[in-house]
């Protein structure tokens, strides 16, 4: 199935769809998310993403991240991404939004506006493995150590978001 997302200006103003992949050939800005998930001891769920994704493949991440659809808000987007790619359901909460743009390879841009939620999430996972390779929990500062030694094991969105995320909090 063809995805489509969400074209906008830097006010949240939509502008049009355009099919996904187009979009990031040419690094226009669209709607996203990104949730981050945390287990009760603090530490952050990353997802590796599949081998077989058009872009970025191999790649660490946090939880979810995504687009959501045109009559969809970014929440209802990030709940049913957590269902699609992770099997599971956890209450989110939105914290901050900004505008990112981050060559990805390829030719393929991210230039998003990036609505990121959180949550907490103890539980058992359905992973889908035509997105998902695998999950893991990991502490900031060892998140932090990874991320110093191999900048290439993880997403450039990942990198620039986690960034902002920190500066909120």
């Amino acid at each position: 199935m063809e995805e489509f997302v969400v074209l906008v200006n830097p006010e949240d103003e939509v502008l049009g769809l355009m099919e996904k992949q187009q979009a990031h050939v040419n690094g226009l800005l669209h709607r996203a998310f990104s949730v981050f998930l945390f287990n009760n001891n603090g530490e952050m769920l990353l997802q590796k993403r599949a081998s077989g994704k058009y872009h970025s493949p191999n790649q660490w991440t946090n939880a979810v991240c995504s687009h959501p659809r045109k009559e969809e808000t970014y929440l209802e987007g990030a709940q049913r991404r957590l269902k699609e790619e992770l099997g599971i359901e956890t209450e989110l909460s939105e914290k901050f939004n900004f505008i990112y743009k981050a060559d990805v390879g390829g030719g393929l841009w991210e230039h998003e506006l990036d609505y990121v939620f959180t949550g907490n999430y103890e539980s058992e996972f359905n992973l889908n493995k035509e997105e998902v390779e695998e999950v893991r929990f990991i502490s900031m500062e060892d998140l932090d150590q990874e991320i110093a030694n191999s900048p290439e094991h993880f997403t450039e969105w990942f990198k620039i978001i986690l960034e902002e995320y920190k500066h909120h909090f």
